[in-house]
């Protein structure tokens, strides 16, 4: 406690990147000019509540709820596949999942682009073998293949973290006891491993839900989700007040979100989030 002042500098830094800009966001949000100067109102926020914003609320939070789902179908047996392979095919394959990672993301975007376009690689080769064409690009399909691509190493490395620090001493036991495979899954391995499913969750969901540059590509412009809404906003209609109602709105639904999964998972046994 001597040495609090070490904490100082984040502290700032904190202060100066995280909650001064929300802090301004916010006051953007309920404010508008106009030739009289500046004027507070909720006028932004009641105007997200027309029927054609919440439609695209509605389409993005079914694009993200479906993306999670399947990152966790896909990441959880990868991260029990990662953990109980021995140390050095471990490291080699997290090294896998986190290699990417250090790519640009919209290099990665771009690239799902050259592989699934018509003349793309997936066609070619399909199209060598005399067989359809596979042709999903601009289309939902595509923005949930490249969120799943995209955000899958945030679902398992969670996983993983819990799943490696689980005694083997509870699941050899549960096995003396006559418990099958499948019981120790059911019973020991995965209520043990839901903080981990709680974190991959909420670090899928959060990214997937506000993304506009997987939809603008992959989706081709052909449907807005509210990602795409915020940039229209603070970019091309220059409305930033708006722009920054919706922003403040998908905060606290974040937030909301967040807090319901770490209190179930608290609930559940786990460490909680908060």
């Amino acid at each position: 406690m001597k040495n609090k002042w070490i904490a100082y500098p984040y502290i700032v830094w904190m202060i100066l990147f995280t909650v001064v800009p929300i802090l301004l966001v916010l006051f953007y949000s309920i404010t508008f000019r106009d030739g009289l100067g500046i004027t507070f109102t909720l006028e932004n926020y009641k105007r997200f509540f027309d029927p054609v914003y919440i439609g695209v609320l509605v389409h993005s939070i079914n694009l993200a709820l479906i993306s999670t789902a399947i990152c966790l179908l896909l990441g959880y047996p990868m991260a029990m596949i990662i953990a109980k392979s021995p140390i050095g095919y471990r490291n080699m394959l997290i090294l896998f999942f986190v290699i990417p990672m250090w790519m640009n993301f919209l290099l990665r975007t771009y690239a799902w682009m050259t592989l699934l376009e018509r003349s793309g690689l997936i066609n070619k080769f399909l199209a060598s073998l005399n067989l359809p064409a596979f042709n999903i690009m601009y289309s939902n399909s595509a923005v949930v293949l490249g969120m799943v691509y995209n955000f899958l190493p945030f679902m398992v490395l969670p996983i993983y973290s819990v799943l490696i620090k689980i005694d083997k001493n509870l699941i050899e036991a549960a096995e003396d006891l006559g418990a099958d495979g499948l019981k120790v899954f059911r019973e020991v391995i995965f209520p043990l491993s839901l903080p981990g499913v709680v974190s991959g969750i909420i670090m899928v969901f959060m990214p997937a839900i506000t993304t506009f540059v997987i939809s603008r590509l992959l989706g081709g412009g052909q449907f807005t989700l509210i990602g795409n809404l915020i940039e229209q906003q603070f970019l091309v209609a220059g409305d930033w007040n708006f722009g920054s109602a919706i922003s403040m709105l998908m905060l606290v639904l974040i937030l909301l979100c967040s807090s319901v999964m770490g209190r179930e998972d608290k609930d559940e046994g786990g460490v909680g989030l908060w």
